[in-house]
């Protein structure tokens, strides 16, 4: 039997999606099996001592992304997505882990990209995101205002998540209370503080859903409902009104 969501008029939703989503889009990793990208522990070219250490390889690392990501298209699971959030408005709220801009391409509009955005760049100095599509193989690029180093809109290892986005997650979750109806949607459940929503969600008597091709038990223990499949699969009838 397909699973469906069911929603009343006043049920709200939040959305978590992880790097299973975009996955199935075919978006590289950058990183073998091994947990290495060309030999290099991945933290070295993702961490603000790995930038001051050699800003070049860094641009090179998020360049290959930034050029492999592009090449991709969102996947049903992305218009799913998306296609619900155009009929309950703003009684929904889409939190990614993912930066690869593939949500934005498939129409979402209330969303919050915690772990950052790969087509955006930003001054160390001015501090002030913009988007960026550009590759950088070659030279680290400079800010046109001060001249300060420009570096990716990622969170890398070490760096604080902005609290503004947890405060915004934090307050739909109250706001929705027994009305809210979360989904975790492609992710291991791994990484905090993303893997401590659904406690969030529990607390105030939310509906929780687990959606994932392999869940990690751990995890899937925390939800009322756990629906095994590739979210470009799963989600389409799920969420069928």
């Amino acid at each position: 039997m397909t699973a469906r969501l069911t929603l009343t008029p006043t049920s709200k939703v939040l959305i978590l999606t992880g790097a299973g989503v975009s996955a199935e889009s075919g978006v590289p990793t950058f990183r073998g099996t091994n947990g290495l990208w060309e030999e290099r522990r991945v933290e070295e070219v993702a961490s603000p001592q790995g930038f001051d250490a050699d800003a070049k390889l860094v641009w090179r690392f998020y360049s290959l992304r930034r050029d492999g990501a592009s090449k991709v298209n969102p996947n049903p699971g992305h218009e799913a997505i998306a296609t619900l959030e155009a009929r309950l408005g703003d009684r929904f709220l889409l939190a990614t882990q993912n930066v690869d801009g593939l949500h934005t391409r498939a129409g979402s509009k209330r969303m919050i990209c915690i772990h950052g955005e790969l087509f955006k760049t930003r001054c160390e100095r001015c501090n002030e995101p913009f988007v960026d599509t550009k590759t950088y193989f070659d030279a680290v690029p400079r800010c046109e205002t001060c001249d300060g180093r420009l570096r990716p809109h990622i969170v890398w290892f070490g760096e604080m998540l902005n609290p503004t986005h947890l405060t915004q997650i934090d307050g739909f979750i109250e706001s929705a209370g027994p009305e809210l109806v979360f989904l975790a949607i492609g992710t291991s459940g791994q990484v905090y503080p993303a893997a401590g929503f659904v406690d969030a969600a529990r607390r105030v008597g939310g509906q929780c859903w687990l959606v994932d091709v392999d869940p990690t038990p751990e995890y899937a223990r925390r939800f009322d409902h756990v629906v095994r499949g590739k979210s470009g699969e799963v989600l389409p009838a799920l969420f069928a009104p």
